[in-house]
């Protein structure tokens, strides 16, 4: 790609495009408008970041698109709040106001952030280390495999969210409440799909490790395993999308803290620029955990 085309491309056009209709149309208030082309200029620094210092063209030109589209997304939003008044400022609140908000709001998101995650990460680790565990041992046992189909049918299709108000009324505090239901919701997908990885392996791969008087450890680590990592890291990527609805339904009940609590308590005093703004953060979260994942997907299928 030339530099001349690099230029001329049509993030850089909408970007311009931007601050143009933003500096020649009045606003109100200037401040808030002044924060939105703060950060349309940091997606753009990030866009001309990735397509003259990245070599590869493909994702350049897919972050690209991805922040054209963005900045579309807030030249939009920017003209119909700030511009024309075409929303109701009361439940549409400005992009700069967010994006002021935000900045100003951080330390809250931040230490709810911190909360959040102690009761996703223990909910969903003690999940995959005790999915994985039973999957791989009963998976292999033909009677064993029987019983824990029947099992996982009649619990498996309990909606994990029912158990909220059980759990918060047992369980001695509401942080490990909300870690069991994280927990439940995270383990039955983990399970059931560690089990049927285990059980659909070629039984002649496992005939052959016992002829050759396999340990069952060995079996476990080194033919079982390595054969179930694709069925394992399906029922984990379904799992972690089931934890961060389990873990937002719970805040929103009984939390004092949390990105779901932040959300839930000022939808109740009517705050809606707050609640854009904690939506906007946990997408933020949600979509870096989740890229996270995948990269660790692809690291460990890399075999493939």
């Amino acid at each position: 790609m030339t530099v001349s085309r690099k230029l001329l491309n049509k993030t850089n056009i909408v970007f311009l495009v931007f601050l143009i209709l933003g500096f020649c149309m009045p606003s109100s208030p200037k401040t808030w408008s002044m924060y939105t082309y703060c950060l349309a200029a940091v997606l753009q620094l990030v866009f001309l970041a990735r397509v003259f210092v990245f070599k590869n063209e493909e994702k350049a030109r897919i972050s690209g698109d991805v922040i054209f589209l963005a900045h579309l997304f807030l030249l939009a939003w920017e003209l119909a709040v700030s511009k024309f008044n075409l929303l109701d400022r009361f439940l549409y609140p400005a992009p700069g106001e967010v994006v002021k908000l935000f900045i100003d709001d951080s330390p809250t998101l931040i230490k709810g952030f911190f909360s959040s995650m102690t009761i996703l990460g223990t909910g969903y680790i003690l999940a995959v280390l005790l999915g994985v565990s039973l999957g791989l041992v009963i998976g292999w046992n033909k009677r064993l495999y029987g019983v824990a189909k029947y099992i996982t049918k009649m619990l498996g299709a309990v909606p994990p969210i029912i158990y909220i108000p059980y759990a918060i009324a047992i369980l001695p505090t509401f942080r490990t409440a909300s870690i069991f239901i994280v927990f439940i919701g995270s383990f039955w997908p983990i399970f059931i799909n560690t089990l049927n990885g285990v059980f659909n392996i070629d039984r002649k791969l496992i005939d052959s490790a016992r002829s050759i008087n396999v340990s069952k450890t060995g079996m476990i680590t080194h033919i079982i395993l390595p054969g179930t990592i694709p069925s394992i890291m399906s029922g984990a990527t379904i799992g972690l999308a089931f934890s961060f609805i389990l873990l937002t339904s719970a805040e929103m009940i009984g939390a004092t803290i949390g990105m779901g609590w932040y959300v839930k308590y000022f939808s109740d005093f009517a705050n809606y620029p707050k609640v854009v703004v904690g939506i906007i953060f946990m997408g933020i979260v949600v979509s870096c955990i989740t890229s996270f994942f995948e990269k660790l997907e692809k690291y460990l299928l890399r075999w493939r």
